[in-house]
């Protein structure tokens, strides 16, 4: 397995598996605690999505949470930002277009928000996430926020109520509800 950093999100990492072709099919490694420095106890995690179907940016607050995502079927347009206070990348973002041809695996480290658009149909993610769940901790910052200027590659069919009524980053630093490490 080989990873590689990204500047724009100091902590963030692509994990880049050895993939093992054969009659039957395909075999990977799709992970491995021994790249991510934290290796926390994880939740695994599973969607599946129809193209043009968006899901983010979502951030957890307090500690945060790590997150480590894999596209396993079609492709997807996934999005970092990094809102950890003090970081020299606070307020940046990252795009990568994953695809389960290449099970590439993106870590995000605590403290970012994460969404993803479908670029195909059905697009199969699995990820895994750190800590346990807490919906008071939840937080979802809009994925059209002007400021923040994300590029999405296609227009959206679909997205969560939640998702919909997101706040923009600004809004949400005025409520005071962003708290990460």
């Amino acid at each position: 397995m080989r990873t590689e950093n990204i500047p724009e999100i100091p902590g963030a990492f692509l994990l880049y598996p050895d993939l093992h072709h054969d009659e039957r099919g395909l075999f990977v490694y799709a992970g491995d605690t021994r790249f991510i420095p934290e290796a926390p106890s994880w939740r695994w995690c599973m969607t599946r999505s129809a193209a043009g179907v968006l899901r983010g940016m979502h951030v957890r607050t307090g500690e945060g949470e790590a997150k480590l995502i894999r596209c396993t079927r079609g492709r997807i347009y996934d999005v970092i930002i990094d809102l950890r206070k003090g970081s020299p990348a606070y307020r940046a973002w990252a795009a990568f277009r994953l695809s389960g041809a290449g099970q590439v695996s993106l870590y995000i480290p605590p403290g970012c928000a994460h969404g993803y658009q479908a670029l195909s149909g059905p697009a199969e993610v699995s990820y895994q996430i750190s800590g346990i769940h807490d919906p008071a901790a939840e937080v979802t910052i809009a994925h059209d926020d002007p400021e923040l200027a994300i590029l999405w590659p296609l227009p959206v069919t679909a997205m969560s109520a939640r998702d919909r009524g997101a706040m923009t980053l600004a809004e949400v630093e005025k409520t005071g509800l962003l708290t990460v490490i």
